[in-house]
């Protein structure tokens, strides 16, 4: 497992959604120098930590942990086909409509 690479990917998301380090240590509950060390890859991180700290950074733990971003993609659209399946039709039109728009109203605020 290469801590660096899942240290780098942490401050990444951490940036993204504007925290600092003491920010997301405290919301984590670590200590800010603790933090740092995820971040370089000097330390490594407990499950609970990582659990807490994509939570806190609103991901998978796989985002955290994994490279390849097409892999939690791909279990998403598996998710979504999952539930399309489970509807009828005109219901299935329906979701997808919304979904279009939704990402047009994401498109246009982003």
């Amino acid at each position: 497992m290469d801590y660096y690479k899942i240290g780098q990917r942490i401050r990444r998301l951490r940036k993204a959604c504007g925290f600092s380090q003491e920010q997301l240590a405290e919301k984590v509950g670590i200590s800010v120098t603790h933090m740092s060390h995820i971040e370089t890859g000097n330390t490594k991180l407990s499950l609970p930590v990582l659990v807490e700290m994509a939570e806190t950074l609103q991901v998978s733990t796989d985002e955290l942990l994994y490279d390849n971003p097409n892999s939690v993609k791909t279990l998403i659209k598996q998710e979504i086909s999952e539930l399309l399946d489970t509807c009828s039709e005109k219901d299935a039109k329906i979701l997808i409509e919304t979904i279009k728009s939704l990402k047009m109203s994401l498109d246009k605020y982003n």
